[in-house]
Parts: structure tokens; sequence; C-alpha cells
């Protein structure tokens, strides 16, 4: 990047624990000279990650958030235009997610709920101050103003019998994605939807494996890792306009789709 003033900004919202998809995007556009706004509701794990992109001479800030409503969205893209004056922000990732997995019956409002408020009300809030971010920037040396990369799952392209209320939150985000892709890529905005089909290799992995958790960390052919997933969202940054991709999907080679 040409100076420090004008280093752009990638703002990730949904960066859990520290050890998943957002972190590892946080920290790879970090290493490519990015600033780095990093939004997520646990606030001890955010300010973690933040000094950890720090002390490795990063620029990192964390935005702790309550919740992912309008209004919350907007102070916060306020807040990371005011903590960084007139740096652009360039690449912005929708990673937050809840993930529902019950039978049918089993659902209860409160579930619905909440997989509507990240994967509907969320995902539009944060999508519009990432496009009102963007319109009004100069075109970059790929000829595109910012990018707009969703995380999404295998659940937004079919369901399955215990992923209701979690496939129609991500067949929303899907629909959203695609529709925002169509009506601002002539304003060279790129927006992009990855498609993660298979389990990501996470500190949380071992919990769910118990004793397999060993063998499932030493078989690359079996799991995604967060790191690769990170450099594909870089790539989607970087893509310049004569080629944009729409819907990227990855899995790890042995997954059966």
């Amino acid at each position: 990047m040409s100076s420090s003033s004008n280093k752009p900004i990638l703002v990730v919202a949904g960066v859990g624990n520290g050890h998943g998809t957002g972190a590892s995007t946080a920290r790879e556009f970090t290493k490519a000279g990015y600033r780095v706004a990093l939004i997520a509701r646990n606030a001890e794990s955010l300010s973690a990650l933040a000094d950890e992109i720090n002390n490795a001479n990063g620029d990192a800030q964390a935005f702790p958030v309550t919740a992912y409503d309008h209004s919350t969205l907007h102070a916060t893209f306020a807040a990371i235009r005011a903590h960084w004056p007139g740096a652009p922000l360039r690449v912005a990732v929708w990673n937050a997610g809840d993930a529902v997995w019950k039978p049918f019956l089993d659902i209860t409002p409160e579930d619905v709920q909440k997989v509507s408020d990240t994967n509907v009300v969320g995902s539009f809030a944060f999508a519009r101050e990432a496009i009102l971010a963007f319109q009004d920037l100069e075109l970059d040396e790929v000829g595109k103003r910012g990018a707009l990369i969703f995380t999404s799952a295998t659940a937004a392209l079919r369901g399955n019998k215990t992923t209701s209320a979690f496939a129609a939150g991500k067949f929303a985000l899907r629909a959203l994605s695609q529709s925002l892709a169509k009506e601002f890529g002539p304003k060279n905005i790129h927006v992009s939807t990855a498609i993660i089909d298979g389990g990501i290799l996470t500190d949380r992995s071992k919990a769910r494996l118990g004793d397999k958790f060993d063998a499932y960390v030493k078989n690359e052919d079996v799991r995604l890792s967060p790191d690769s997933i990170a450099k594909s969202y870089l790539y989607l940054a970087n893509q310049d306009r004569s080629a944009w991709t729409w819907e990227l999907d990855l899995r790890p080679a042995h997954e059966t789709w």
C-alpha cells in the first residue's frame, strides 16, 4: 500500500473466540497491508485478537457489539471511520452466524428469531453500511470501489432433516448477496458469497470430535482450514473487474457433495 494514510480498512463481523474464519481473515488481510476493524459480540475474545494483531505490528481495533441490528451497526461503522479518519474502507466480510440444528418440531420461536436476527436483519444492516462506505470511493487498482463478502454454508443450497431454521437463514443470505451483486456490480462494487461445504478446523472441533480430533487435525483431506478460507477471501478482494466471482464454494478434498 502506498502510504499509511491510504492504507485500506477491512471490516470483519463475526470472529467468535478468535480461532475461526473471521479471525484468520483478519490476520491474512493484516499481512496484505490492511487496517482491520473487528466486530463481534464477544468483547473479551475480540480485544485479545486485536492485541495479537497489534503486537505483530498490525493495526487492528475491536468494536464489540451487543446485537447485529441497524442502529448498532450504523454506530459501529461511524466509530470505525472516526478511528481511522480518511482511510478508505475497501473490504467488508460478514462472517456472523447462529446455527440452529434441530428437528422441525423442536424449533422454538426464539430459535427462529435468532436465525432471522443474524442472517436477515444483521446481514442487511451490515451490507447497507458497507455499500454506503464504498459508493463514493475512487476505483482502486483492480477497478473496484469495494468488496463485500458473505460467509455462507451448504445449507444455502439445500435443506436437510435438522436444518430447517439454519437453511432458511442461509437461503435468505444467499438471495441477498446475489441481489446485491447484480445491483451494485455496475457501480464497481464487488459482492460475493462463499459456500463453506464441510467442517472447519477450530478449537471447538475438539469438543465435537473427542478422541477423533488428533486424526482430524492431521488429515487435511477431511476438513477446511480457516487460514485457507481467509486466503480465498483475499483472492476475492483482489479480483479485477474483468473476472469477478459471485459464488465460491470451498470444501476439503474428501468431502461428499
